[in-house]
This record gives C-alpha cells, sequence and structure tokens, in this order.
C-alpha cells in the first residue's frame, strides 16, 4: 500500500486512541442547552427569538449575520429561557442564547428515518439547490475551523476547481470521532461526497485516511470501489497530515501558495468527513446541524467515549457520562493537545466545532518551565509550513510586529509542531499566534485604506 504524505516537517506525537473501538453513544439531553452566537469563521449569528418562545430540535434561533457567516439553529425543544452572553471555548463573553430543555419534539420536516437517500432519486438536485440546502442548514466546517460550507461551495471566479479532497485524518493523537463515524455512518458520507463534487461541478474526489485506521481505509474502498470517481488515498502517519495545505500536497502533489491563496487556486476544495456527513444530512433528511460526532477522552478517564451530542450540551455533562474529572490536577481541552484550547470553566457547550473534549492530568496538565533557546534548530525542522519559528516567535514577544511580517508569520497554521518538539519547552506557539493576530489586523487596516 503506498503512503502519501507532505515533504516539509511534521512531527509523530505518541498515540493514545483510548476511544477507537468504543461505538458511538447518544448523549443525554442538557437540562438547559447554551448557543454561542458565533460558531464559525465570519460574522456571528444574529438572534431571532425571545425570552418565552416555544423551539423544537431544529428550529432557527439565531439567522446569519453576512454572508460569511451561519444559522443556528436548536437542538433540543423546549423554551427560550434568556438571550444573554456565555463564555466560550475561547475563554472570551460571547452573546448566546439559552434553552430550557423539555421533551425532545423535533421538526416535522425532518426526516428521522433511517434509509438512506441517494442523489440517483433526486434528479432535482441540481448544484445551485445543493448549495441552498446546505447555507440553510448552517453546515460549517466540522474540523475544527468552523468556515461556512457553502462559502467553500462558491469559489472566487478566478478559480478553478478540479477535484474535492475529504478530510478524514484526525492527526490529532487522541480524537476519534471522525473514525467512528466513518465506521458507522460509510455511505451517508459516501452520498455526502458525490452532493459535494456535483456542487462544485467536478468528477474528482478523494479521500485522505491515516495509515492508524487501517479498518476505515478498508471500509471506505469498498463503498467506493463501485464508483470510478471516488479514491481513498492512504495517507503516512505524520502530525499536521490533516493540515489543508498539508493534506491538499499529499494527495495531489501540489503546493497552495502562501495568503491569501486558497486550495482551490489549485484545483482543491477540502471539507472534512463530518463535514460531508453534514451535508448528506442537510440536503437529503432537511436537517439542520445541530448535533455532531465528539470525542471526550484523557488518559486518566475512567470511561473515554465517543458521543453523538446535541450543540449547547456542557463539557461537564458529557466528562460526568465518563465517569468524572480524575483527581489532582487537570487540564481540559477544547479539541486535541496539539492545536486545542484550554478552556475556564466546563460550563463551555458543545458547538459545532466541537469535535474532541481532551482531559490532560497530573504533569501532562502542567507546563514544563521554559529554558533559554539552545540553537538546536529542532522547531525549523519539523515547521510544515518551512518558517523559523524560534526567530518569529523572538519577535512577537519583542513585538516587532513589521520584521513579522517580512517573516511570513501570517503562513503559520498554528500545528504547535514547534513547541512539541522544543527541548527547552519554550513558549513557541504562544508567542506566535499572538503575533500572527497583530500582524493580521495590521494587514487588514492597510488594506481598507
Amino acid at each position: 500500500m503506498k503512503l502519501h504524505t507532505f515533504s516539509k516537517g511534521g512531527v509523530h506525537p505518541k498515540e493514545y486512541k483510548l476511544s477507537h473501538d468504543i461505538a458511538t453513544i447518544k448523549a443525554e439531553l442538557p437540562k438547559v442547552a447554551i448557543f454561542p452566537l458565533s460558531q464559525h469563521i465570519g460574522a456571528p449569528a444574529k438572534a431571532v427569538v425571545k425570552r418565552g418562545d416555544k423551539v423544537k430540535a431544529g428550529t432557527l434561533i439565531a439567522d446569519a449575520g453576512g454572508f460569511v457567516s451561519a444559522p443556528l439553529y436548536s437542538s433540543v425543544s423546549g423554551t427560550i429561557a434568556k438571550v444573554d452572553t456565555a463564555i466560550d471555548a475561547t475563554g472570551y463573553q460571547v452573546p448566546a442564547i439559552y434553552i430550557n430543555v423539555e421533551g425532545d419534539d423535533w421538526e416535522d420536516a425532518i426526516d428521522r428515518s433511517a434509509t438512506l437517500e441517494t442523489l440517483a432519486n433526486h434528479p432535482e438536485l441540481d448544484a445551485e439547490e445543493i448549495i441552498k440546502r446546505v447555507k440553510n442548514a448552517g453546515v460549517t466546517g466540522m474540523g475544527g475551523a468552523g468556515f461556512p460550507t457553502h462559502v467553500k461551495l462558491m469559489p472566487p471566479k478566478d478559480t478553478s476547481a478540479e477535484c474535492v479532497i475529504i478530510n478524514a485524518v484526525e492527526c490529532e493523537p487522541y480524537i476519534t470521532s471522525d473514525y467512528r463515524l466513518m465506521m458507522e455512518h460509510a455511505d451517508e458520507i459516501v452520498v455526502g461526497v458525490e452532493l459535494l463534487m456535483k456542487a462544485v461541478s467536478v468528477d474528482k474526489a478523494y479521500i485522505g485516511i491515516e495509515e492508524n485506521k487501517p479498518e476505515a481505509i478498508t471500509l471506505m474502498s469498498e463503498k467506493t470501489a463501485a464508483n470510478g470517481r471516488i479514491k481513498v488515498v492512504p495517507l503516512k502517519q505524520k502530525y499536521p497530515q490533516g493540515g489543508e495545505k498539508q493534506l491538499v500536497e499529499a494527495v495531489t502533489g501540489r503546493q497552495v501558495p502562501a495568503p491569501p491563496a486558497l486550495p482551490v487556486h489549485v484545483g482543491a476544495i477540502v471539507q472534512n468527513v463530518g463535514t460531508a456527513f453534514a451535508v448528506y444530512q442537510a440536503v437529503m433528511k432537511k436537517k439542520p446541524l445541530f448535533e455532531r460526532y465528539t470525542t471526550v477522552t484523557g488518559r486518566q478517564i475512567d470511561h473515554p467515549c465517543n458521543f453523538l451530542a446535541r450543540m449547547g450540551t456542557p463539557f461537564s455533562q458529557l466528562i460526568e457520562a465518563c465517569g468524572g474529572m480524575p483527581k489532582g490536577d487537570n487540564k481540559v481541552l477544547a479539541g486535541g493537545p496539539m492545536m486545542g484550547k484550554a478552556v475556564i470553566s466546563l460550563d463551555v457547550p458543545v458547538c459545532k466545532g466541537t469535535n474532541s473534549i481532551t482531559v490532560l492530568s497530573g504533569a501532562d496538565a502542567r507546563r514544563k518551565q521554559s529554558e533559554p533557546c539552545i540553537r538546536c534548530g529542532k522547531c525549523v525542522s519539523v515547521c510544515p509550513m518551512g518558517l523559523e519559528p524560534y526567530l518569529i516567535a523572538t519577535f512577537s514577544s519583542l513585538q516587532r510586529f513589521d520584521e513579522l511580517e517580512k517573516e511570513s508569520i501570517t503562513n503559520c497554521i498554528s500545528c504547535g509542531s514547534c513547541q512539541y518538539t522544543c527541548p527547552a519547552h519554550r513558549p513557541l506557539l504562544d508567542n506566535i499566534v499572538q503575533g500572527k493576530a497583530v500582524v493580521m489586523e495590521m494587514i487588514k487596516s492597510r488594506n481598507k485604506k
């Protein structure tokens, strides 16, 4: 089996796929569901409900706030308790809708049957209709970035899509939600891929899966064997193989140029495997995006699990369902240990991009003491973007922002490979992320003039 990969850098973190073979469990409904209005890149959604309104699962509660935005739907039935603020995974107070949960009634338009719907049975689904349904359902990228999917399906006019690439890599060392999704809903995913292909008018699609998921490679290969237009691409196990630019290079051999270039500039439309499933549900089942597959894991967690969780469910409830927080020091991440964000409250709710809740315990929860750089160059050798992390981290800490821009800090994908490999335990990524934010604002301000 030939394995593909990207050319620059990368690391191989020790793997802890603790929930790999654990079938997905439907999470219990929360008592109160919390919906931050910004669950995607772009403008936050705008609330269209008020206190006292009755809603069902699938009821629109917030409309898109612009073109690069996405509507938000209730995942529960009940009564709007308030429109207020809540702490999200970034640690900030953001506008949010609270719903007191009462029963589990769904909107009648949603097809809840297990019948597999195929494109052959739906000739009415042209590209325009597919994109319309995806947009109206509030589908966003399910891999973490949260880019509104309908926007990706309408690329710039000066570009031409040649293929769809499905990101089923899941290269973070703990997360297994995408793997379980493939093992449990392969048929729906394949139809979702076909819908994405039709939406962007291409006749080729690739599903990239790392070699540490041989069962998924085998299953998805069997499911696509009769479809000559979809090919499963086995990938070498190397982080960050799931980075958009790295995946495009691994699958097609083409390198995406520096920002503002996108994968579509080299002919590729990249979507997460969870997004393909959400597209199937949105288009074929008329089901808005209001629940997702989520891994809850950690080396000290009693029962690591994969959940089908409704949006708005607090982290605390899912952690309790896995046996509760371990004793001692703990750090809870929204996401995995490489790119996840530490949360400051367990009241943070599951959102569209919550693919994992990772609990780090004991020594793993504490940062090691930072020491002076020893000039080993390891951070340079592992950077998948060919940057010099030691240098741009230093420039950032010194607030030398003009030099940061010259050193192409905007190319950084925040994968954390540099910080992971640093023997001096320097907070490289922390400094780089802070500097990148400032430089991005500088560029935006300059472009407005």
